[in-house]
Formats: C-alpha cells, sequence, structure tokens
C-alpha cells in the first residue's frame, strides 16, 4: 500500500476462528482496516478483533444463512466503512450426511442448511457488494471454495455440491463484473490446520488424512490467508475467474 493511501476496508465473513482469523489478522497487518464478521461466537470474534495490529477495525453478527441479515451485515459494514473495497467469503457450514445412512428429513435438513451458508450467503453478500463497488469504481470479491469441489465428498454431497456451485457462481460474476471493475477470486483448500479440523486429524482417520499430502502434512491457515489476502489486495485483474488450488498437491486436476 502506497504511502498517504487511504487504508483499504476489508470485510471478513467467518472470521471468528479458522482461515477466517488468519485472513483478518494478515489483512490488518498490511494494513487494511478489516470487518470481523461472526454467526454466534462473540468472545472469539473479540479476541480476533483485540488481536490485530492498526485501528478501524469492527465487530459485524449475522447469519450467512438468512437473506435478511445479509443485506443487513452489509449494510452495517458499508454504513460503518463508507466504502468496502473487498468482501472475502469464508463462512461455510460442512455436516456428514452419507446418502446410504442418513434419514430423508436429517438429508434434506443438511443440503438445506448447507447451500443456504455456503452458496445463497456468499452469492447475496455479492450481490450487495457489486452494486456498491460496480458504482462506486471498482472493488474485490474472494470466495473460499474446496477442494471437495472437483474431488467428491462422499460423506458430505452438500458440502462438496454448494462449493462446486460457489466456484461457478464466482466465474459467472467475474465475467458479468469485470467491465465495472470489480474483480472475483476463488481459492480452494483442501484439509487445513484449523481448530475444525483438529479432531479429525488427531482422530483415526488422521493418518490416511496426512498421506494424501506429499508435503507429508496438511495446509496451514496461514498459507491460505496469504494466497486470499493476494487475490483481496495485490492480484491482477487478469487473473479475476481464477479458481487457486491451495492444497498442497493432495489433490491435482487440469
Amino acid at each position: 500500500m502506497n504511502k498517504g493511501a487511504k487504508p483499504p476496508c476489508c470485510l471478513v465473513t467467518g472470521a471468528s476462528r479458522g482461515i477466517g482469523r488468519e485472513i483478518a489478522l494478515q489483512l490488518a497487518a498490511r494494513g487494511a482496516r478489516v470487518g470481523v464478521h461472526y454467526r454466534e461466537n462473540k468472545a472469539a470474534a473479540e479476541s480476533v478483533l483485540s488481536a490485530l495490529p492498526g485501528a478501524g477495525h469492527t465487530l459485524f453478527k449475522a447469519d450467512m444463512s438468512d437473506p435478511g441479515d445479509v443485506e443487513r451485515l452489509w449494510t452495517e459494514a458499508a454504513g460503518c466503512f463508507g466504502r468496502v473495497d473487498a468482501v472475502v467469503n469464508n463462512a461455510a457450514a460442512h455436516r456428514e450426511h452419507p446418502p446410504l445412512s442418513t434419514e430423508y428429513r436429517e438429508w434434506l435438513d443438511a443440503w438445506d442448511q448447507i447451500i443456504a451458508t455456503n452458496l445463497r450467503g456468499p452469492a447475496n453478500l455479492s450481490y450487495f457488494a457489486a452494486r456498491a463497488m460496480g458504482a462506486s469504481g471498482g472493488g474485490r470479491i474472494v470466495n473460499i471454495s474446496s477442494r471437495g469441489a472437483f474431488r467428491g465428498e462422499p460423506e458430505a454431497p452438500a458440502y462438496g455440491a454448494s462449493k462446486a456451485a460457489l466456484n461457478s457462481l464466482s466465474q459467472s460474476l467475474a465475467k458479468a463484473l469485470a467491465p465495472h471493475g470489480v474483480l472475483v477470486y476463488c481459492v480452494a483448500p483442501g484439509w487445513v490446520e484449523t481448530e475444525m479440523a483438529a479432531e479429525f486429524l488427531a482422530g483415526p482417520r488422521g493418518g490416511e488424512i496426512r498421506a494424501q499430502h506429499p508435503l507429508g502434512r496438511v495446509t496451514r491457515a496461514e498459507e491460505i490467508a496469504r494466497t486470499v489476502v493476494f487475490c483481496a489486495l495485490d492480484a491482477p485483474a487478469a487473473m479475476t475467474g481464477s479458481v487457486i488450488d491451495v492444497n498442497g498437491a493432495s489433490y491435482l486436476r487440469t
């Protein structure tokens, strides 16, 4: 960022822990003002807020599966910052619901929850961001996808489907918004060393999960965050529409 330039304002959803927390920390370290979004855990979000370097950071609470909450989130963030330069759609839900052992009512509930949070939530927030950014000279949207969008998620098919749809949404938005200076990027991690993954990595599947990774370890949250921050602040316009794999060569595609 140039000396004397106004700091960029970035809204990060799901920023109270894991990848979102690290993204918020790295954006703040680059001089950005950060909107720290959370759904329920205010104490964790406040802990992130207090750890951010710099000033002008703010907490925002919203349920990303609720369209009204998403609209309110955008209104509050835009009102607080005046202009939001980058949105990072990181918040997501994951829930196992294998088709051969899940009761129909639970199956329906899983699909409703996961699609609402992982697809409709980012789509709705991107809608508001795109319209405001397009009218004010441009901006950036970064969506967090998953390698599961490409390799399938047999235990959590709604999760894999939601992330595949998020990739397509990102590319559709990139085409629609490029003439208006709004750039859209998508980052697709695999397993990441976070609190959510800890129980799996420490459990009976831990060895099998690590064996998928030629590096001998899963990806670190700070590695995902570095890629996301690059997209939010530095990536060239010619990269708009890209889906960037950051999975330690655990899943390769052409």
